[in-house]
């Protein structure tokens, strides 16, 4: 008789997942998207009232989740959060933008955003990394990137060079890790819809302009990262490690 193959599993039950920057927003979406597959989900964030808001929902739902406040520009503090837990699945969704003309970006204004959203990414990463390595478990690291990190965008320099550099980071600890069975990708959004983006939408012009370029003619929704995230933490992608997932709308195809 004729065997046919299974299809991986997507449940993350008995998992216990970090997700940061998740007060809000596509962070905020991972963690329900985790934790609806079953995963216990540690969400991490510095805004604490929002964060509890984001646990208390979650355990509503029946969800199993808890708040920890952190500053990811405090390494220390993210190496000992991490040293003291056993993540299967971390999650990365903190992350800043300044946006200006390069000629008027400002040394603060840069060292701010590469900060937060390439050196904060790069410890948290291999303090995952090492994490696991010392647990002898498998892992999955998420990055929440951006379309900017395969292409360029007015006034947005520093956002980009910091994006452009985590996709770069992320192909080479995959390289790193394989053998450990440690996979390291990242998620790339277009323009999605959350407080943060708000006032970019209110402006007419910029709002055209965005949906212009978005093939699919519409702005993001959280719900259109939550799918990739649950398939980046799960079985279903064992075999993907050091690419991105664009979830742009046909931004990036020109």
């Amino acid at each position: 008789m004729t065997q046919l193959p299974r299809i991986p599993s997507f449940s993350l039950a008995g998992k216990t997942a970090l997700v940061t920057g998740a007060s809000s927003g596509i962070g905020q979406g991972c963690a329900v998207a985790l934790a609806e597959a079953g995963a216990h989900v540690v969400c991490a964030a510095r805004g604490v009232e929002k964060l509890n808001e984001t646990v208390a929902a979650l355990g509503a739902k029946g969800l199993s989740a808890e708040a920890v406040s952190l500053d990811q520009n405090d390494l220390e503090a993210v190496e000992d959060l991490i040293g003291a837990r056993s993540f299967d699945i971390v999650v990365n969704s903190a992350g800043l933008a300044r946006h200006a003309p390069a000629i008027e970006t400002t040394p603060a204004d840069y060292d701010a955003v590469m900060g937060l959203n390439l050196r904060a990414a790069y410890f948290l990463s291999a303090y995952a990394a090492k994490a696991m390595m010392t647990k002898g478990k498998a892992g999955s690291i998420i990055h929440i990137s951006s379309q900017m990190g395969h292409v360029g965008g007015v006034d947005r320099a520093v956002y980009c060079a910091s994006k452009h550099g985590l996709e770069g980071m992320v192909k080479a600890m995959a390289i790193e890790w394989g053998k450990q069975s440690i996979r390291i990708n990242t998620i790339c959004p277009t323009f999605i819809k959350t407080p943060l983006t708000a006032s970019t939408f209110e402006n007419p012009e910029r709002r055209a302009w965005i949906e212009d370029k978005i093939k699919l003619g519409r702005i993001g929704e959280v719900e259109d990262i939550m799918g990739a995230v649950l398939y980046l933490a799960s079985d279903a992608s064992a075999l993907v490690t050091g690419t991105s997932m664009l979830i742009d709308g046909g931004w990036t195809a020109d």
